[in-house]
């Protein structure tokens, strides 16, 4: 396959901050409907890829092509619009509305400011929110105020504020820390219950978590791929044990 049969191809991609080089000529490839997991040691520049995929930080060098526009030259502003949506590792939700508000807010139509003025609770974003809800969880909490929920829910209604939003490519980091066990359970089932229908990069520690989502593992150190494969694959990889799993 060549790079643009992957709906999201980064090559060559560096980043320097004041001299140390967090990404260091990184290359990794995602297919479309895909769930791609990448782990590694602290400092091994995971969310820092996360932040260059989707604005937050600007690459020194390389390129990174989404459905064919090169995200690098792009505001972050122009990269949601183009379909990229990222969960942070601490969830923002407005704590003071209700869940329901939180996903309304989301909606696309919602978001600029004609389509504020011009917003309806019709039956479209009645049925997206309603669907959206079920899927992470919370259609028994529609009413409730946001900042009543558990930690663990509100990751759920993040993630769910960005499937309202309808991104292409959904960016997770440590979506399972500080969750309870049934909650780290029901977010693999959530996450795998989107393969085939989003592409989704999760940054994450938990390796019995990421054994659930059964999926192709990258492996970062020092900013570069150091093993790739299934987790079965990096985690037999000596120096994937010597830097990180032996830790």
């Amino acid at each position: 396959m060549s790079s643009k049969d992957f709906v999201l191809s980064v090559e060559g991609l560096t980043v320097s901050f004041d001299g140390f080089k967090a990404v260091d000529d990184l290359s990794f490839y995602v297919e479309e409907g895909e769930i791609r997991v990448i782990i590694g040691p602290n400092g091994a520049g995971k969310t820092t890829v996360l932040d260059l995929i989707c604005g937050r930080t600007k690459s020194t060098e390389g390129s990174i092509k989404f459905r064919g526009k090169d995200l690098s030259k792009m505001t972050e502003h122009e990269i949601v619009h183009a379909g990229v949506g990222r969960k942070f590792q601490n969830p923002s939700v407005y704590e003071d509305l209700t869940v329901f508000e939180n996903f309304e807010l989301s909606f696309p139509r919602g978001r600029s400011v004609f389509g504020a003025l011009g917003f309806q609770r019709d039956a479209e974003v009645l049925k997206a929110i309603e669907e959206t809800a079920e899927m992470v969880f919370l259609q028994e909490h529609l009413g409730m105020q946001a900042d009543l929920l558990s930690h663990g829910q509100k990751q759920w209604l993040e993630i769910g504020m960005l499937l309202v939003s309808e991104p292409r490519l959904l960016l997770v980091d440590e979506p399972v820390a500080g969750m309870t066990a049934q909650e780290t359970e029901s977010t693999a089932e959530l996450l795998t219950g989107l393969a085939g229908k989003r592409t989704v990069i999760v940054v994450e520690h938990d390796m019995d978590f990421v054994r659930k989502l059964n999926c192709k593992v990258t492996v970062l150190h020092e900013g570069s791929v150091l093993a790739e494969g299934s987790l079965d694959h990096v985690t037999a990889n000596q120096q994937v044990i010597d830097v990180y799993l032996g830790r």
